[in-house]
């Protein structure tokens, strides 16, 4: 089956700007702000199709339903949406304040529960995160804050720098400041409660929509933290939760491929350094009679449960994330230099 890549879907954004052209490469739609590229996703408003190779027109909902043992493995029920919900998000402007329901007040709201994680592309200078209450702000603190404005001193601000990785659950109040671009891997929802909008009015000229009942009602005023990792060498764990895992690799030309032997579970590749050659390996094929793809910064791809797949840097270096444990989590004696 090999690696499946995806035609982007172009989400036009009030915050959005040109990022995925300048700093990517990407032919945007013409005269429109692009906030969000979704890379892979599997939901009735927006589906993912493939782009090249021999699935190259398939839905990513028919891709599973058709072929749910080999691109997700024996246990996954050809029923279910693709758990994961891949995006590229270029931050002109500050987002919305804005809160994800937990799993416990989704279910009251009629919402999905919704943890992400960013990883910073590529920032302009100033620009950060604000993630997470300050200490012992209380519900009744951030309601007077609503009405004032004053809201922003109450929430704590994390500059951002590129390679940095920042964890944010369900329950946590945040938004995205401007100049940040941001690969951002998360559950496969989109129930998304603003809170507070700075003021600022849609294209239409009118007061963006907010959801304060909602939001209220999801933020964790217990929990305030995020996790936030900043850029390492080498190996390194950016986020470990019950609904994915992400790790960062280094890849090298003058080193052992990384390989990611089938039979384990579907793995995401997303390439945030450089261009990677990946080589598959299918059952009953030697490896020297595959040839390599090549793919290049900004590419996010699947790589089925059924293929065994090496991964080896185009030039001097690449660095490459992998999201797993969506599917099945893995052994945690296994080797953590394979995957």
């Amino acid at each position: 089956m090999g690696p499946l890549t995806f035609h982007p879907i172009y989400k036009s954004r009030i915050w959005g700007g040109d990022y995925l052209h300048k700093i990517l490469g990407r032919k945007l739609p013409e005269k429109e702000r692009i906030g969000e590229s979704w890379e892979i996703v599997d939901r009735p408003e927006a589906m993912s199709v493939v782009d090249i190779g021999p699935m190259a027109g398939y839905s990513l909902r028919k891709l599973v339903e058709r072929h749910a043992p080999d691109v997700m493995g024996p246990h996954h029920a050809p029923h279910r949406s693709f758990p994961i919900l891949v995006k590229w998000l270029d931050c002109q402007e500050r987002l919305s304040l804005q809160v994800h329901p937990p799993s416990e007040i989704a279910t009251k709201q009629g919402g999905q529960p919704k943890a992400e994680n960013w990883y910073i592309l590529t920032t302009a200078p100033g620009s950060g995160v604000l993630v997470g209450l300050k200490d012992n702000v209380t519900r009744g603190q951030l309601e007077e804050a609503l009405q004032s404005g004053a809201v922003e001193p109450l929430i704590r601000r994390q500059s951002t720098q590129p390679g940095d990785s920042i964890f944010v659950p369900s329950g946590c109040l945040h938004t995205i400041d401007a100049g940040n671009l941001i690969l951002e891997i998360q559950e496969n929802s989109d129930t998304t409660y603003r809170l507070y909008d700075w003021g600022r009015s849609g294209v239409d000229g009118q007061p963006r929509s907010l959801h304060r009942d909602d939001a209220l009602q999801s933020i964790d005023f217990k929990k305030k933290d995020s996790v936030i990792h900043h850029p390492q060498p080498g190996l390194q764990c950016l986020v470990d939760c019950p609904m994915f895992r992400i790790r960062k690799f280094d890849l090298h030309l003058d080193s052992d491929p990384l390989a990611l032997p089938a039979g384990e579970q579907p793995r995401l590749l997303h390439i945030v350094e450089g261009q990677v050659q990946i080589t598959t390996l299918s059952s009953g094929q030697a490896l020297n009679a595959i040839e390599p793809v090549v793919f290049e910064k900004g590419r996010n791809v699947l790589l089925p449960f059924s293929d065994s797949f090496y991964l080896r840097a185009v030039a001097k270096k690449a660095i490459v994330l992998i999201t797993d444990n969506f599917c099945l989590p893995l052994s945690h004696d296994q080797n953590p230099n394979t995957l």
